[in-house]
């Protein structure tokens, strides 16, 4: 009787486990990270963890290269088979909230009380996605570049004005130093241009369109902000302080080889530029007029309009919102958790680390791109004609033909829902 006792609770315990099983149903999740090794191993512990920690829900993971990512969103939603869960580029979620690809998020949105303001993806007043981190980009140099040229060090509080920018890039060339003052990062293309050079527009006055509407970029991209931003942009590459076209070999290790005295670059090279020079330092973004600007939201998490089960795909995000997970993709990535209590359980984000006046600059600076379905338009049309211009284009024509190609597409879109 002992023997059939053990044997009647052991086929109990298998009946309830594969009860359990049966009862979990699955979440697909489509990610952009492919490859990336260190993204992935977090990603996969937190799904690991969300699937055992309740008996509901199972998420499976398919990734995709980056560069293939949108493109395969884009398909999946014609062929009506997106995944429920979804990754998506911040300033890309308002296009495919209004084209019907996503659904607002079913979270309590007092577990974000606390979250940068980037990694919140709102749209016509709903929270369609979330990220667990941000990014953040600063003039890169050396304090014995600034000592050298007899520089003031800029602060979040007084950052370099217009005048002391040209100045910097002036006495760095004068120096003779360096082949050029100044890396921009023209060996990137697709976002980086929005990402990185559009808040150097926002801070001369202007913008990639006019966000009171949404309805125009009259103004914004071609009025007396942006001409004169466009002719500082210009005379950048033709008083030979920056290369219009650059080795993608010089972006990765020119500012650590000595070729440029200052580098625009991200949180996520700032390890790098560090291991290069003891002295390297971080300076905030140059304020041209109109306060300084640096961009804003990275790759979020949402729920697809075709998802069956929103509730579960939005426990799955609300789960990975605990800080500990934001600390371990900042630990793996380099990228800004996107809590203040995330980045103090940080070495590099915590007060005092190497890498922490970036997530004062996000605080101070950061600046979402538009929130618009037509910023995808915005953003290419954006992107060549600061190409054009860096080559040598005129810059009123220029900027005049970008805004009526983005508001030829406003208008083609009934005004895109503003």
């Amino acid at each position: 009787m002992k023997h059939l006792s053990i044997v009647t609770g052991a086929l109990l315990a298998s009946v309830a486990l594969t009860s359990v099983a049966q009862a979990q149903t699955t979440l697909s999740m489509w990610y952009h990270g492919a490859g990336n090794e260190g993204e992935a191993k977090v990603l996969n512990q937190i799904i690991t963890d969300f699937n055992a920690s309740q008996a509901d829900w199972t998420v499976e993971l398919q990734s995709f290269p980056q560069a293939a990512y949108n493109d395969s969103v884009v398909a999946g939603a014609l062929a009506g088979n997106l995944p429920d869960i979804l990754d998506v580029d911040g300033p890309v979620m308002p296009n495919w909230a209004w084209a019907g690809y996503m659904q607002p998020l079913q979270i309590d949105e007092t577990k974000i009380a606390n979250f940068l303001p980037g990694p919140k993806g709102m749209w016509d007043g709903k929270l369609y996605s979330i990220g667990l981190w941000d990014a953040a980009v600063a003039l890169v140099t050396r304090k014995s570049t600034l000592e050298e040229l007899g520089l003031r060090t800029p602060t979040l509080a007084e950052p370099w004005s217009l005048e002391e920018f040209n100045g910097a890039m002036a006495a760095a060339k004068a120096s003779g130093k360096y082949e050029y003052a100044l890396d921009l990062g023209m060996a990137w293309t697709g976002e980086w241009y929005p990402y990185a050079f559009s808040p150097f527009l926002q801070s001369f006055g202007g913008d990639m369109v006019d966000r009171s509407s949404y309805k125009t970029a009259e103004g914004a991209l071609n009025g007396d902000a942006a001409m004169a931003f466009g002719n500082w942009w210009q005379g950048l590459f033709t008083q030979g302080y920056a290369q219009a076209t650059q080795d993608p070999a010089d972006r990765d290790n020119g500012f650590g080889a000595g070729k440029y005295a200052f580098s625009w670059n991200g949180n996520w090279a700032a390890l790098g530029a560090l291991k290069a020079f003891d002295d390297t330092v971080f300076l905030p973004a140059p304020n041209f007029g109109a306060g300084a600007k640096i961009g804003a939201a990275s790759w979020q998490f949402g729920v697809s309009a075709k998802s069956a089960h929103p509730d579960g795909a939005s426990a799955f995000i609300e789960f990975a919102l605990q800080d500990k997970y934001l600390a371990d993709f900042a630990n793996t990535t380099g990228l800004i958790p996107a809590t203040a209590t995330a980045a103090a359980m940080t070495e590099n984000y915590k007060d005092g680390g190497p890498l922490s006046v970036f997530y004062g600059m996000t605080e101070a600076n950061a600046l979402v791109r538009p929130v618009t379905p037509g910023y995808v338009v915005e953003s290419k049309v954006f992107e060549k004609a600061l190409a054009d211009i860096a080559n040598g284009a005129d810059v009123a024509g220029t900027l005049d033909a970008a805004t009526d190609e983005i508001n030829a597409d406003i208008e083609k879109n009934a005004g895109y829902g503003h």
